[in-house]
């Protein structure tokens, strides 16, 4: 699954962090990094781009950049 597809709410683990050179770059110098924790907070009135919470802070960006990083769901104790 890709960070664009999560739902808002959700809590996810960025497994891989895909793109080309600069773009690539571009997204782990933001924190988008393997291993750590994300979660969608809102979106657009149109869709894009989208908020997400993680290392403590808030960061937008691009649903085509959202699209290039793997994530999977993290299941909620109860």
């Amino acid at each position: 699954m890709t960070l664009d597809q999560l739902p808002i709410g959700k809590n996810a683990r960025i497994t891989a962090v895909g793109g080309q050179g600069a773009l690539r770059r571009h997204l782990l110098d933001m924190g988008l990094t393997p291993h750590t924790t994300v979660c969608i907070r809102k979106t657009a009135p149109m869709g894009d781009p989208i908020e997400l919470f993680l290392r403590g802070y808030q960061l937008t960006i691009r649903l085509d950049d959202a699209k290039n990083i793997e994530v999977e769901p993290l299941e909620v104790n109860s």
